[in-house]
């Protein structure tokens, strides 16, 4: 009796390919959100600040101190702790030092300017990401009314903007500092620098250095303070400017930071001002462009390619590969180019180049 060979034949067409594995990926997808509100709105209610420098709290005295029911007090208290916000010891739940270093007002990494805008600003829109997917334009201004987000007249959501930036710069600048080599530079010019993180970050890694911030002059006011409050007026300038508007940027700098600032802006309203860059630096002069860049091959990683997703309800601009920064830094003259990797909250990478050397001598003052 022959032996029956084992079945070749193609699998049915009506049976299920057999799973890779099972739907919790799925499913941490479809509750992402549940997440993200649970630490907006712990955050909303200083919860953090509130609890830093205590031995915690109790669910009795959350609900008493927030004059909420027994039953949403220990969902929160419980919800915050699962998503690893706060640790229970005993009957008092506290910070954990993630909460502690980020989430606690006047931290010097305080990290609510983004979650606050996040939660304000930009998740109402992503509700009709649908829209902005078949009309290709900006959900969360009206660009028939605004030249760009950034003519927005409330102040209130002006200022939620730029502390949202702020914070993610500030969460992002010591790991560029440790990465790209600054040591040459005396002059650094940070184009559309916000509220100065990257170059109060800069500055103390380098006593030799010293930066302008270049921006709006409603951002400049808003950056003020924060130099000051670093202790570095004497070190940290600010010009008021457009650098769109105006003919060209601020001369004197042998170096140019360009910080998560193009993905704003299409591919042609980049290369303007990269050729403004280009034009404002000495021969010899540096450029770093630094931003969550989305891999060459275009399949990620997740935190660019849903930042880019985010840039079309934003903006007109995308979150681009590394290999297109430097297709366009060359086309504006710029040699030498490098990418130089690294992992941060806003920031994955630095593609650097160089003005190239001319006879023409430059001395930055």
């Amino acid at each position: 009796m022959l032996a029956s060979l084992p079945d070749r034949s193609p699998p049915s067409p009506h049976q299920p390919p057999e799973p890779p594995q099972d739907a919790r990926p799925l499913m941490a997808l479809v509750t992402g959100l549940w997440a993200s509100k649970t630490l907006a709105l712990a955050h909303e209610l200083d919860l953090f600040t509130h609890l830093s420098g205590t031995a915690g709290i109790t669910i009795e005295a959350c609900a008493a101190h927030y004059r909420i029911a027994h039953r949403p007090a220990e969902m929160l208290l419980t919800a915050c702790a699962a998503l690893r916000l706060l640790e229970r010891h005993g009957e008092h739940y506290g910070n954990t030092p993630l909460a502690e270093t980020y989430l606690v007002r006047g931290r010097p990494l305080y990290f609510g300017g983004w979650i606050a805008m996040a939660d304000r600003r930009e998740y109402p829109a992503w509700l009709h990401l649908k829209e902005a997917l078949h009309s290709n334009r900006p959900l969360t201004w009206d660009p028939d009314r605004q030249a760009s987000l950034f003519d927005g007249e409330d102040p209130a959501l002006v200022a939620t903007f730029w502390e949202a930036m702020y914070a993610l710069s500030i969460t992002t600048a010591d790991v560029l500092a440790d990465s790209v080599d600054l040591s040459g530079v005396t002059r650094l010019l940070d184009v559309g620098g916000g509220g100065g993180a990257n170059d109060i970050a800069l500055c103390r890694r380098h006593s030799h250095l010293r930066a302008t911030v270049f921006d709006l002059p409603f951002v400049c006011a808003l950056t003020r303070p924060k130099i000051e409050q670093a202790g570095l007026s004497d070190r940290i300038d600010l010009a008021e400017g457009d650098f769109f508007a105006d003919a060209a940027l601020p001369d004197g700098h042998d170096a140019i930071l360009l910080s998560k600032i193009l993905l704003d802006w299409k591919e042609s309203d980049c290369l303007t001002i990269l050729h403004k860059c280009f034009t404002a630096l000495p021969p010899g002069g540096q450029i770093v462009v630094t931003d969550l860049f989305v891999d060459d091959n275009k399949d990620g990683p997740v935190d660019a390619a849903l930042m880019s997703l985010n840039m079309l309800i934003e903006t007109w601009g995308r979150n681009y590969t590394a290999a297109e920064y430097r297709s366009w830094l060359a086309a504006v003259g710029f040699t030498g180019l490098q990418t130089i990797r690294f992992e941060a909250p806003a920031a994955n990478g630095a593609v650097v180049g160089h003005k190239p050397e001319t006879n023409t001598t430059f001395r930055v003052s």
